[in-house]
């Protein structure tokens, strides 16, 4: 196995998705070779990776392939922009204090339409608030913040976390650092918690969002490139030599 079940295309460097991709190539060299798709699919719960193992080993053309890779790049990086941003927003609400209502209204402008309503954001992350003030509770799962799960979910941790700071205090957050999981909201979190300027913040996480999306997308661009190459029967050399085109240096 390529061990697909740690991938995370956002957060893990070039090199780490490189030789992802590599030690397919040279388990299709051995008995393995023919399962090893199937093996990944059912271990893999990056998205678009599964996209790729699912389309590119496939009989579909490769213009298809490519049209559809494209697709789902476009779909993910839309989406996870926005996760980032709402991230953003509730980091600046903290840094700021703000209000957490009006940091609801501000993430709700996201949305064609909100993922769920005014009372039902609120009461399920004031209920946040109580349930981490137990002896038993289980942080690590109340409070990962990341780009996988669900905007619904998202929006009332990012509000459980405005509501915390206004009430206790930005620094009373700083317990909850190691188990925030996000790479950007923990050093957003930290960053707030250190009292730096709101619109610095703003400012600096902004340059933080777009460069994760651009290498994302060419962490993206590099797999599509890499997984043809590996469906083309290229040798290992040659898959080496594309994964390289894309990292930096």
């Amino acid at each position: 196995m390529a061990e697909g079940k740690d991938l995370d295309i956002l957060e893990m460097p070039f090199e780490g998705l490189a030789a992802y991709w590599l030690s397919i190539r040279k388990i299709m060299d051995t008995r393995k070779g023919k399962t090893i798709v199937r093996d990944e699919l059912e271990g893999t719960t990056e998205i678009f990776i599964r996209h790729l193992l699912e389309t590119v080993f496939s009989k579909m053309d490769e213009g298809l392939v490519r049209k559809l890779a494209e697709v789902k790049k476009d779909t993910l990086l839309d989406d996870y922009r926005r996760k980032i941003d709402l991230m953003r927003l509730s980091l600046f609400a903290i840094a700021s204090g703000e209000n957490p209502r009006v940091t609801l209204v501000r993430m709700d402008s996201k949305f064609s339409h909100a993922p769920l309503s005014e009372k039902k954001a609120f009461e399920m992350a004031s209920g946040l608030v109580q349930a981490v003030k137990q002896q038993d509770a289980d942080l690590a799962t109340l409070l990962a913040v990341d780009h996988k799960i669900r905007f619904d979910q998202l929006v009332v941790k990012l509000l459980f976390f405005t509501i915390y700071a206004r009430r206790e205090g930005r620094t009373g957050l700083d317990r909850f650092l190691g188990y925030t999981k996000s790479r950007y909201f923990t050093e957003g979190l930290s960053l707030a918690i250190d009292n730096f300027e709101p619109d610095f913040l703003a400012y600096h996480l902004e340059g933080i969002r777009d460069q994760t999306i651009n290498e994302t997308s060419r962490k993206m661009d590099m797999s599509l490139e890499m997984a043809l190459g590996i469906r083309a029967k290229m040798p290992y050399d040659d898959v080496f030599r594309i994964a390289k085109a894309y990292m930096p240096g």
